[in-house]
């Protein structure tokens, strides 16, 4: 099962990046996208915000979703496919966007991060 379908309903999501000065675990909750074993944020402050400059220092992050926490690396979107479908799939999870309506100001001017999450293969039995 992908983290899309297990969780990909929940509301929250919190990322633990490690801070770029002190070294230390650094929480944060935040809304998420899933898509796969993928997951998608937002960052309204963009480039600015503390938990952005972490990542793109060490984009070694956790993830916890309910109650399952996910090792992961994180990854700013440049512009392009993937990029456009992040900010539609918060837009349309937080924000009821359809397609064919205009994009808020935070879905079109938000920094889209993503997380690729290590899932380990389900165990048979």
């Amino acid at each position: 099962m992908s983290v899309e379908s297990e969780y990909g309903t929940e509301e929250y999501a919190y990322l633990t990046t490690i801070g770029r000065v002190t070294g230390q675990p650094r929480e944060i909750e935040i809304w998420f996208g899933a898509r796969g074993n993928t997951i998608y944020m937002l960052a309204g402050s963009g480039h600015a915000a503390h938990w952005v400059m972490n990542l793109i220092v060490r984009p070694e992050v956790t993830v916890r979703i309910a109650d399952r926490v996910y090792i992961g690396r994180a990854r700013v979107l440049e512009s392009g496919e993937e990029e456009q479908q992040a900010r539609l799939l918060l837009a349309g999870k937080y924000q009821g966007w359809k397609p064919g309506a205009p994009l808020s100001g935070w879905a079109r001017t938000a920094l889209p991060v993503a997380v690729d999450l290590l899932v380990e293969p389900e165990e048979e039995g």
